[in-house]
């Protein structure tokens, strides 16, 4: 069994424990939380999991990294402290550790990564032996892998899109929804999630991984974005109202240009409401969906919906990140220590676990 860490136990956190637990090959032995209110907590109590694991929750990282486990999934923001989760990072790395993290948007696409991000990392695997890999839903398998594989059922290609269309409302995390994104705020705030070169900065690395597993050039990545407001004040059950003329929903494109045309193209449709913005992409049922659309002959489409904790849509996504990362363990354990990208680390079969007993 590889000894296997928990690092932050938010939205992310939460699903990683209870991945960890469910996979055959990988022990939980300790959890890292930031919050002094989760310190003494158990692991299955802050995993949802309705029965306690015998894991105590700690906010001493150095005591955990020096029982040398094998396996770090850190799961805790990078979105508004990208420095500090870089340092947890490589100090997992350094203490020998395989690392899994959706948490630093850059190295999603690690060969194209700034210096200032990568050399810290290359230098961690380098002292102490480890390795790392970082990936999600969207970013993530949702326009890197995914797109990828359909693409090959295609006889002809034309142009790949990577949809992400969600009603955010079911998001349970006010900070990002209404300051990084903008949602409630007024129409002349400026979201830092589409500031001019951010959208680019997070998804482009995706669309350079595409267009490196289709084997083409991209001349540049252009970005478009649009935002819509709120016709009538809306309520959620976690963050509360969103006021009538307020940012209700915000569309964007990172587009890789091929030939003068955008054809690898990542889109986002996010809604705090299904009444805003209904002209634009929907998905099957209002909450939320990934969607990959290959143009060409033939014309193939694929939507997927995942859904946790109780039908949440926003958790499902969470879980899929998750599954990605904690499933990428073992054969990160087997490979060189090393910096690898989603091109590397293959999406594999869940071997073992079909029909085993839900933790």
């Amino acid at each position: 069994m590889t000894s296997t860490i928990v690092w932050g136990t938010g939205n992310v956190g939460r699903a990683a424990i209870r991945a960890v637990e469910a996979h055959p090959a990988l022990e939980l032995t300790a959890v890292i939380v930031h919050d002094p209110g989760k310190v003494g907590r158990d692991a299955g109590e802050l995993g949802g999991l309705g029965h306690d694991l015998g894991v105590v929750a700690t906010d001493d990282a150095g005591a955990v990294l020096a029982t040398r486990p094998r396996a770090v999934v850190y799961a805790a923001s990078g979105d508004i402290r990208p420095d500090g989760a870089l340092a947890d990072i490589t100090r997992a790395i350094r203490a020998g550790a395989v690392v899994v993290t959706p948490s630093v948007y850059a190295l999603y696409d690690q060969r194209n990564a700034p210096p200032e991000l990568r050399e810290p990392v290359l230098s961690a695997i380098a002292d102490g032996g480890g390795s790392l890999f970082v990936s999600g839903v969207d970013p993530g398998w949702g326009n890197d892998v995914l797109p990828l594989l359909i693409s090959g059922l295609g006889t002809v290609v034309d142009a790949v899109r990577c949809q992400e269309i969600f009603d955010y409302s079911t998001y349970d995390q006010p900070d990002s929804v209404r300051y990084l994104v903008g949602m409630g705020q007024p129409m002349d705030y400026e979201p830092p999630m589409i500031a001019p070169t951010v959208p680019a900065m997070v998804w482009g690395g995706q669309v350079r991984l595409m267009a490196r597993g289709l084997g083409v050039e991209l001349d540049e990545i252009r970005e478009t974005v649009e935002r819509r407001p709120l016709d009538a004040t809306v309520r959620t059950a976690s963050m509360g109202a969103f006021e009538a003329g307020t940012q209700g929903a915000v569309r964007f494109e990172v587009q890789g240009v091929v030939g003068g045309e955008p054809l690898i193209v990542v889109e986002h449709v996010t809604r705090i409401h299904p009444s805003c913005a209904p002209d634009w992409p929907t998905p099957p049922d209002g909450a939320g969906a990934h969607r990959v659309i290959i143009e060409g002959r033939p014309r193939i489409e694929v939507t997927v919906e995942a859904v946790d904790e109780g039908g949440n849509r926003s958790a499902g996504g969470n879980a899929t990140a998750v599954g990605r990362l904690v499933g990428a363990v073992d054969w990160l354990l087997e490979a060189e220590p090393g910096l690898y990208d989603a091109l590397d680390v293959p999406l594999r079969p869940a071997t073992g676990r079909l029909g085993r007993k839900r933790p």
